[in-house]
């Protein structure tokens, strides 16, 4: 059975990744950082904003060509590797100390690959005659043999390191000496590992070793690419100076050219550690702020004084109900004070005042200002919102959810002046109120009538003139009548102060609730609604991250 580089762990095979696929993915990545913002560290997005360019442009490159990458340490045999595969001695060895200075392509096919290779930046280039062993089976591999990436030369890491970056499979290279070297599984695989599908790892100079040896090597190193999160990752053991092995890593080789896929699963893979790596500064959920929030109404009604607001509307009903049933002979006096709402500049509407009048109507409102009690509980409230919904995020997101949930002192203290200015705080007056009215003034002239008639008979009592006044049983009827709407004028009055507290009551129950319907939607709109942008944008952020890692 040849071996299936695509086949890893659970023995499961590699899921294809099409080219749609891979720029969904990493169109999710470039829009999470996008949401993001300055939210992500900034490092990871330019590394995120590097790799969205890569995938363009690799993706961009005609062919099915699959660029696969020989790295290995200083004397591993990584370059007479590379010679026993090409069949030909392409790659330069040292003379003094073995070591590749600058990377070496052979091609394997017809299929044009000088784009590919511009791209990757790799000059020396060897073309695999077709009579080359395993020449069709090879057909489409670019086959690098890079610097050592643990060279003293630092050129040759920083260049064995910008080829890795490029290349499509990796196949790690070592020996029996430096096996468990740390440079290699702490610089390279184990921050690699979630490429395993594009992983292959060579055991070469095998022939030092005896075959227990070289089992217990090769298990030993299994181990440790296990630890590295290399799960099922088959070493295979070769020797370069005697071909042994080389018949089953052609093998491997020619699974990852004819599978033609490598190429989108190295990007994915680059997607995905990206994704996981931006997904560690991003929450796993976000708080659900719908529903009522009373302890933010409640600050914020305090604040725009809708207690005061509602007693003036109290005041102010009994106020106008004792001008309409009040006794005529006394009202005169109420009219002396101004109405507790006009006291306060809100006697009209804002939404029916004209534009210029409602540009000038916060400054010609007498509300007195928030208390700092009043101030202290928003303060209080809007902190709590912001613990509430910052839960779980990280600090970044934190900071954007309390900064949203404290706007501008003066544009919230503007807007709930606004929104007060806004409720209509009279309704249409009660019939009772008409009717109250036409009733003091009949009470009220009948009581004149009865006192003028008084009067008349007074003065022709004292010109000695006597008329007959006639009486309703032994009443005289202009007493009735002075005695009568005086007394009922006066009853009268004392059921419209008894009406007029519990209509006071109902008035001011209704207006309290329009004016917290207006400052909770004051507080939906200045702190809920950016808290809840921040959380939409932190759920979005997750969620592209998510697809992108998929």
């Amino acid at each position: 059975m040849s071996p299936d580089l695509f086949k890893r762990k659970s023995g499961e095979a590699a899921q294809v990744i099409s080219a749609e696929a891979l720029q969904a993915r990493g169109r999710s990545l470039v829009e999470a950082v996008e949401i993001g913002g300055s939210r992500l560290p900034a490092d990871q997005v330019a590394v995120v904003e590097q790799l969205g360019r890569k995938v363009a442009e690799r993706s961009g490159i005609a062919g099915n060509r699959t660029v696969v990458a020989l790295a290995g340490a200083t004397g591993s045999g990584k370059s007479s590797l590379f010679n026993a595969l090409v069949g030909e001695p392409v790659s330069r060895i040292g003379a003094r100390r073995p070591t590749t200075s600058r990377a070496a392509a052979a091609v394997w096919g017809e299929e044009p690959s000088g784009e590919l290779l511009d791209w990757v930046g790799v000059g020396a280039r060897h073309q695999v005659p077709p009579i080359a062993p395993d020449a069709e089976q090879l057909d489409g591999l670019v086959l690098l043999d890079l610097p050592d990436f643990d060279s003293r030369v630092s050129a040759h890491r920083v260049e064995a390191d910008r080829v890795l970056k490029l290349s499509d499979v990796f196949v790690w290279v070592t020996d029996p000496q430096k096996y468990a070297d740390a440079v290699l599984h702490d610089d390279y695989i184990r921050t690699m590992s979630a490429h395993a599908a594009v992983t292959v790892v060579v055991l070469n100079q095998i022939d030092r070793l005896t075959s227990e040896a070289a089992r217990a090597c090769i298990q030993d190193l299994e181990k440790l690419l296990a630890a590295d999160g290399l799960n099922g990752v088959k070493v295979f053991a070769t020797s370069a100076a005697r071909g042994m092995g080389l018949s089953e890593l052609r093998g491997v080789l020619s699974s990852v050219v004819g599978h033609r896929n490598a190429a989108n699963q190295r990007l994915a893979a680059d997607l995905r550690t990206e994704a996981a790596a931006l997904r560690k500064h991003v929450g796993d959920r976000e708080v659900d702020l719908s529903g009522r929030n009373e302890e933010l109404t409640d600050a914020l009604s305090k604040a725009a004084a809708v207690p005061v607001v509602v007693q003036a509307v109290d005041r102010d009903y009994r106020m106008r109900a004792g001008m309409h049933g009040g006794w005529p002979f006394t009202r005169w006096a109420s009219r002396l004070r101004p109405a507790p709402l006009s006291r306060l500049g809100l006697d009209k509407v804002a939404s029916q005042l004209t534009r210029s009048e409602g540009r000038i109507a916060l400054g010609r409102s007498s509300l007195p200002p928030a208390s700092p009690a009043a101030l202290a509980s928003v303060d209080l409230a809007t902190r709590r919102l912001g613990e509430r919904a910052a839960e779980g995020l990280p600090m970044p997101w934190a900071d954007s959810v309390y900064d949203a949930a404290n706007p501008a002192g003066d544009d919230l203290r503007d807007s709930l002046d606004q929104a007060v200015l806004g409720v209509p705080l009279r309704d249409r007056d009660p019939i009772w109120w008409s009717v109250f009215s036409v009733l003091q003034w009949l009470f009220a002239a009948v009581a004149i009538a009865g006192l003028l008639w008084l009067l008349m008979l007074a003065g022709l009592g004292a010109a000695q003139i006597q008329i007959d006044v006639p009486t309703w049983g032994w009443m005289p009827i202009p007493v009735l009548m002075l005695a009568g709407g005086l007394i009922l004028g006066l009853l009268l009055a004392a059921l419209s102060r008894f009406l007029a507290r519990r209509g006071a009551a109902r008035r001011a129950e209704k207006a309290r609730r329009r004016l917290r319907a207006a400052v909770a939607e004051v507080g939906e709109h200045e702190v809920i609604a950016p808290v809840q942008e921040v959380l939409a944008q932190h759920r979005a952020t997750r969620e592209a991250l998510d697809r992108a890692a998929h």
